[in-house]
């Protein structure tokens, strides 16, 4: 997410994209929609939209202060919630389905805390097992020698970015390991509501800053994560 310069930056790519890029009609779509839920009391799975506010509000005790989310920039379905989720995966498993665009953590008695996520882009997915290797809090962002070749607009980053809010990982970022070795891959944070049910890294996937603090939270180093296929 390098502002300024019209890019966002995923994790693992920069892309194109900006709210001014969004069509009028999906914008208007949106607004519409959260309108609607609003009067009705409710933004997604009961989540009163008082409560959404709290649940996305600004976070101004963080390093560096975190603006609240733009609730008419989600779609409801992606905001933060407890669903069934049956599985023989263990408690604290992290599963990513690509094709929805959701990130599961698995809770006890058949529940699961589920977020909305963006995605890998369309040549990027990528599915397997992982597991968290290591944690950061408002990491340095280094761009891969593979994404600079690609995208030459990185290479003033080649020697790492500092943390803040225009840092492509954010807040908050888990790295995924496979074998002892780290694959490039992360889960990270973002400040931009507008990437959430979408396509738009080389592989990384993005939570909303919130969403991620409360995944960050829960998950140790060493948690298992399944990539389902897209």
């Amino acid at each position: 997410m390098i502002r300024g310069k019209g890019m966002v930056e995923t994790g693992g790519a920069i892309t194109a994209s900006s709210p001014g890029l969004m069509s009028r009609r999906a914008f208007m779509a949106g607004s519409a929609a959260l309108g609607a839920l609003a009067l009705a009391g409710c933004v997604s799975g009961g989540m009163s939209l008082a409560e959404a506010q709290r649940v996305y509000g600004p976070l101004p005790d963080e390093r560096f202060p975190v603006p609240a989310v733009n609730l008419k920039k989600v779609d409801p379905k992606y905001l933060r919630r407890t669903v069934r989720y049956p599985t023989e995966e263990a408690v604290g498993t992290i599963i990513v389905d690509p094709r929805h665009y959701y990130v599961y953590r698995i809770e006890e008695d058949g529940n699961a805390t589920r977020y909305g996520a963006n995605v890998g882009r369309a040549g990027f997915l990528w599915s397997g097992e992982a597991y968290i290797g290591r944690k950061a809090e408002w990491p340095i962002w280094t761009p891969p020698k593979e994404m600079i070749l690609r995208q030459p607009e990185a290479a003033p980053y080649a020697n790492g970015m500092k943390p803040g809010l225009d840092n492509p990982l954010g807040a908050r970022t888990l790295y995924l390991y496979q074998d002892g070795v780290y694959t490039l891959f992360t889960i990270y944070s973002t400040i931009m509501p507008e990437t959430i049910g979408k396509g738009i890294s080389s592989g990384c996937v993005g939570l909303l800053t919130q969403d991620m603090i409360d995944l960050y939270d829960k998950t140790p180093v060493d948690t298992k994560v399944l990539v389902l296929k897209a």
